[in-house]
């Protein structure tokens, strides 16, 4: 067999001289031939090898022949399947991290319900490290607590603490401020009107009316909170 393998090498090479102008060889071009070539000579010397030990020990050379079968069927039914099998990941990691984007057909975001029973959306703020939030339909703004919008740089002076917010909790005295971006999975939005609360009034941020408009739907349905992007 190792002959074999040395012969296809050489009638390669003659067909590649013969085909000097960088014609078609059996359908193929140039390159994709000799690399059919090559696998195939590889192969077979490999084969070589192993084929005086196959004739010897042949319950383990079958025994190896469907393992390698087996893996090369899952490799292709993984790479068929990807998609799916992308989508349940998503699934299974919104639902052991509640918050998480799943992101759907279209680019929609599918966010699981807690087992308290409300919504928490992580999104990225201006770029940098990610921020829990409380889906808040009652918000009038996207709100941030003293405290997340210090560790992103953001600390509005005293006096600034001049506009009333209305959120599911009641009226909260805050600081106006514009953001950046606000990124859940694939939705992004830039200039995003938000407003900083006093230290200690809030115990969470708040993803509020500022930012929802923005989007062209969103809705409840059971426990997923689904988010549409443009």
């Amino acid at each position: 067999m190792m002959w074999i393998g040395l012969a296809i090498l050489g009638i390669g090479l003659v067909v590649l001289i013969a085909h000097h102008d960088g014609g078609p060889v059996l359908g193929l071009d140039s390159d994709q031939f000799a690399g059919l070539v090559s696998l195939s000579a590889l192969l077979l010397l490999i084969t070589a090898g192993r084929w005086r030990h196959a004739l010897a020990m042949p319950g383990d050379t079958v025994r190896a022949a469907l393992i390698w079968l087996g893996l090369g069927a899952l490799a292709v039914a993984g790479y068929t399947y990807r998609d799916d099998a992308q989508r349940i990941g998503a699934n299974l990691m919104g639902a052991l991290r509640p918050g998480t984007a799943v992101v759907g057909p279209g680019g929609e975001v599918t966010i699981t319900r807690r087992s308290d029973g409300d919504f928490s959306v992580i999104a990225e703020v201006n770029g940098r490290a990610e921020q829990r939030f409380a889906f808040d339909t009652g918000a009038s703004s996207v709100v941030l607590t003293a405290e997340n919008a210090a560790a992103l740089g953001i600390r509005p002076a005293e006096g600034d603490f001049s506009l009333r917010v209305s959120t599911a909790n009641g009226i909260a005295l805050t600081a106006p401020i514009r953001l950046d971006s606000i990124r859940v999975g694939p939705i992004t939005e830039r200039n995003v009107d938000a407003v900083v609360s006093r230290p200690g009034a809030l115990s969470g941020n708040l993803l509020g009316q500022s930012f929802l408009t923005r989007l062209p739907s969103y809705e409840v349905r059971g426990d997923r909170l689904i988010l549409r992007s443009r």
